[in-house]
């Protein structure tokens, strides 16, 4: 009796389980806060997933708000998260994988067979539930794995929101710094242009040679063309930046500031950021999911590689002669042919690429930190030469020769001569500018989105040049985090703590 109340327990157990497995509902927000999370903690920006009128109501008076003003390098971050298209397409892949999981979660669908015969004296009548036990008995893993899935999915829609962040703001560095390069090249170009028409005049008083006045003229000639190029690649670098932002019509039209923002006075020395990034870059952490599901779908093929069907079914039959039949009946597959040898083969060889590519991820990650780094620092050490360098150097030259003209000790022409000596001078430096602020965003991006805390920067050495060593030597696998669980008769996983 206590044996029998026992069983009875138990069953109701396992039923009451699957029922609850059955029961899969969609979340409120669809996964998308782990995207809105992201963004304010990386970026301190707001990630909008535009679904009804009222969103995109808010999302244009939002939109209004930012472009009444000059735009600056956070309010161009802040309009592609607003109105990017192809962000709010990604956003889609969550309701895709979200649903995918609540499918998984659901009880399968019973079914019901009906048959009719009839012969002289008589007629018979068949009725059939079944239901497959098989798709009940693997319902939790399938949950489980569909589940990894979908935590893969957010954290996939945050790095390519967080991209999407990357390539607004080095589509705004690059249109400022054109269209600041475009003002410069017209001063040029004026300046020139005055100068040629001095030479001309003072040839035909014949008091000018014709070398000088070659010279003046093709300076003016040459202004002319860079002129025309400086223009045509702020118009390309402006609407790039348009694309970037999502914006269009009326929207296309916002002002930007005449120069990029200064450079910081020192720049901070960044210590272990390879373990930064190992740890806080979302593109690893999905592929570590992805092999984790892989690795458990693993398991489940093998559990499953002999029988994949199993239907348990009631019989209901009824015939003239006989009256009513009742009983089951159970069908399973027979692994005569098939040992399930070529599936199990199959989830073991995707099994090992997951864990291949999860290895090539993190070794693409440090080498990306590595470069990155170095171009943030020497990008940052030639803006600065230009910064406290070459172009006090140039002033001092050029206040000098004004004081000169004044005093009546050098000619016009020496003066523009000293001007067109500048124009390198400057050139560089507004490249210089350029380059730090889009090696900073490639590193940031490199480092997942952001740089460490201000806890582990420091000053910089006199002599830092170079990516500072971790403290730990890397082990053979490059993601240092917990190992992954591989599954059963399976090679340990590639991916070992950092030192272990």
């Amino acid at each position: 009796m206590m044996r029998h109340l026992a069983q009875r327990r138990v069953t109701f157990v396992a039923v009451a389980t699957l029922l609850l497995a059955g029961c899969t509902t969609f979340s409120k927000d669809g996964g998308f806060s782990t995207v809105s999370t992201t963004a304010s903690e990386r970026l301190g920006k707001d990630a909008v997933y535009v679904k009804t009128d009222a969103d995109r109501e808010a999302v244009f008076k939002r939109t209004q708000e930012i472009m009444s003003k000059p735009l600056g390098m956070d309010d161009a971050v802040q309009l592609a998260l607003l109105n990017n298209r192809g962000l709010q397409a990604a956003y889609g892949e969550l309701g895709v994988s979200e649903a995918d999981l609540v499918q998984a979660g659901r009880l399968p669908n019973p079914g019901f067979t009906f048959s009719r015969t009839h012969w002289s004296d008589g007629f018979g009548i068949s009725r059939t539930f079944s239901m497959g036990v098989l798709g009940l008995l693997t319902l939790p893993v399938a949950t489980r794995i569909e589940g990894r899935r979908f935590e893969q999915t957010k954290l996939e829609t945050a790095n390519a929101m967080l991209a999407v962040a990357a390539e607004a703001r080095k589509a705004y560095v690059n249109a400022v710094a054109a269209e600041q390069a475009a003002l410069y090249a017209a001063q040029v170009k004026d300046s020139a242009e005055a100068g040629a028409e001095l030479a001309l005049r003072m040839r035909q008083a014949g008091s000018f040679s014709r070398l000088d006045y070659a010279r003046e003229q093709a300076f003016y000639a040459e202004s002319v063309a860079q002129l025309a190029k400086a223009q045509q690649q702020s118009l390309v670098a402006r609407e790039k930046l348009t694309r970037a932002m999502g914006l269009w019509g009326s929207g296309a039209k916002f002002e930007l500031p005449d120069r990029l923002p200064d450079l910081p006075k020192e720049r901070p020395h960044l210590n272990d950021l390879e373990s930064f990034a190992m740890q806080n870059r979302l593109d690893i952490q999905a592929a570590k999911l992805r092999t984790q599901s892989v690795a458990t779908s693993l398991g489940l093929t093998k559990a499953t590689r002999f029988i994949n069907a199993l239907d348990v079914g009631y019989l209901d039959n009824f015939e003239t002669d006989k009256g009513h039949e009742r009983g089951y009946e159970i069908s399973v597959e027979i692994p005569i042919f098939d040992w399930g040898s070529a599936k199990t083969a199959r989830a073991e060889a995707i099994y090992m690429q997951s864990a291949n590519r999860l290895a090539q991820t993190a070794i693409d990650a440090r080498s990306e930190v590595r470069e990155s780094y170095s171009a943030y620092v020497t990008s940052f050490d030639v803006a600065k030469h230009y910064r406290d360098e070459v172009v006090p150097v140039r002033k001092t030259i050029s206040d000098e020769m004004l004081l000169r003209y004044n005093g009546m000790l050098t000619s016009v022409f020496e003066l523009l001569a000293d001007s067109r000596d500048q124009v390198a001078a400057v050139n560089g430096y507004i490249d210089a500018l350029k380059d730090y602020w889009l090696a900073e965003t490639d590193l940031q991006q490199s480092l997942g989105g952001r740089l460490p805390p201000l806890a582990v920067a420091q000053k910089p050495e006199a002599s830092d040049g170079a990516m500072t060593a971790p403290a730990k030597q890397p082990a053979p696998d490059p993601a240092n985090d917990s190992p992954l669980p591989a599954p059963a008769t399976q090679p340990a996983s590639p991916t070992n703590s950092e030192g272990k």
